[in-house]
């Protein structure tokens, strides 16, 4: 089968690639995979002073303990797009990366109130976030727009953390590997297996239904889906690259949560949200 035809019919072999869970790589693979854990601060804080203090703890924290470079993952902080700057800044040097939560594919143009790639990079982002569900949700971003983003942030030699995940409807009526299987096609058709295994693409799993609203998918879903997930990869770029992509879970993560979810052997980190507003808890 022809790699463009596995994308037409993504999602409509979600029982076909759910048997593919059975036969994944051994968990001794996950070596070769560097947990990332990322704090999405969505658009807080309120201001300047509190974004740039909020930078400051978070160097800090990174800092301490012979730093990021010895500690058991790497770490990213999204801020917002007129923050980005001076939390860059800040951050410079504490071993903990910058990314920004969205950006226009284009250039540059007439797109008012867009952020370009080139502009990201030039505030020291290497990571951006691309596809995130209140991007999907609330700006109707499509399957194919996330494409394009994604192919864009590549080309322009950044990381793209791809967001995919179900909605509290479709997890009840069990179409989380249909959902997550259209969103990975959409958002991966014009990747290529070497950028996956060379680490350029993040696919962070976020169950809508548990953003925000305090609920937090257990270790036993989040590995189910996850396991999906690589073994979506697998099918389509092959074995190197399902060993060696990083897939985060992201959903309500407090600190009191993420050691269990990571001892699941297919999450490689989280995609931290609202508990990245708090430098001790995202420390922890």
């Amino acid at each position: 089968m022809t790699r463009a035809a596995i994308f037409q019919n993504a999602a409509s072999k979600a029982q076909a690639v759910a048997r593919l869970e059975s036969s994944l790589a051994p968990p001794a693979a996950a070596a070769v995979r560097r947990p990332l854990m990322a704090g999405n601060w969505k658009m807080n804080p309120k201001t300047l002073a509190e974004a740039e203090t909020l930078a400051a703890l978070v160097a800090a924290a990174a800092k301490a303990d012979g730093g990021v470079a010895k500690s058991n993952a790497d770490v990213l902080v999204c801020a917002p797009a007129a923050f980005l700057a001076p939390v860059g800044k800040i951050l410079a040097g504490s071993g903990v990366s910058l990314g920004v939560q969205n950006i226009y594919h284009a250039k540059d143009g007439a797109f008012t109130g867009e952020t370009s790639l080139t502009m990201a990079k030039s505030v020291g982002c290497t990571f951006a976030l691309v596809g995130h569900s209140e991007r999907r949700q609330l700006f109707g971003e499509t399957d194919a727009l996330v494409g394009l983003k994604t192919r864009a942030v590549l080309d322009a030699q950044m990381t793209a953390v791809v967001c995919v995940g179900e909605s509290k409807e479709q997890y009840e009526t069990g179409l989380v590997r249909d959902v997550c299987g259209a969103q990975l096609a959409g958002a991966l058709e014009n990747v290529t297996a070497v950028e996956i295994e060379n680490g350029r693409v993040v696919i962070a799993y976020e169950p809508v239904w548990a953003i925000g609203t305090g609920l937090t998918a257990t270790p036993a879903i989040a590995q189910s889906v996850h396991a999906f997930i690589r073994g979506w990869v697998r099918e389509v770029f092959g074995d190197k690259s399902a060993e060696r992509v990083v897939i985060q879970y992201g959903g309500s993560v407090k600190p009191d949560s993420v050691d269990e979810l990571m001892r699941c052997p297919d999450v490689d980190g989280c995609l931290v949200g609202g508990a990245s507003l708090q430098a001790d808890a995202f420390a922890r």
